[in-house]
């Protein structure tokens, strides 16, 4: 493969990462996930990043629980759907990421500084072949 050719496959490969994103982001964007309590008292419902969007109450059951227990069954009720939001955000952002980053700590704001600053810089394995780079270790 010449220079030029090279160059092509590049920005080819940037056009198809980029469509991914976007398509990516807008299934993040679209993320809506409810739970319900056991006995129906509640249904709770979270967006991407487990912002609470609705709190319905399908039955009249809520009624027989005091203000400390519905208090308590909808925080259970929200953490539950709040979960599910984060694993499905983590699910959809995984295969973006590259080799060893943990998609599960970022959606949930946990991943360190070496996630984001590793000891050897990300780049593309046809950017290091071009370049005549070896990866650490091999």
């Amino acid at each position: 493969m010449d220079f030029n050719e090279r160059i092509e496959h590049l920005f080819q490969e940037y056009g198809r990462q980029r469509s991914s994103l976007t398509e990516m982001q807008q299934k993040m964007r679209d993320i809506s996930v409810s739970a319900t309590s056991p006995r129906r008292e509640v249904t709770v419902t979270v967006g991407q990043s487990g912002v609470l969007t609705d709190v319905t109450f399908p039955t009249g059951a809520y009624k027989r629980l005091t203000p400390t227990e519905l208090t308590a069954l909808i925080l259970q009720t929200y953490a539950e759907a709040k979960e599910s939001a984060l694993q499905r955000a983590a699910e959809l952002l995984a295969p973006m990421l590259p080799d060893g980053m943990d998609a599960q700590a970022l959606v949930r704001g946990t991943a360190g500084a070496e996630t984001f600053l590793p000891p050897e810089p990300r780049m593309a394995t046809s950017v290091r072949e071009f370049l005549g780079i070896e990866r650490a270790g091999r």
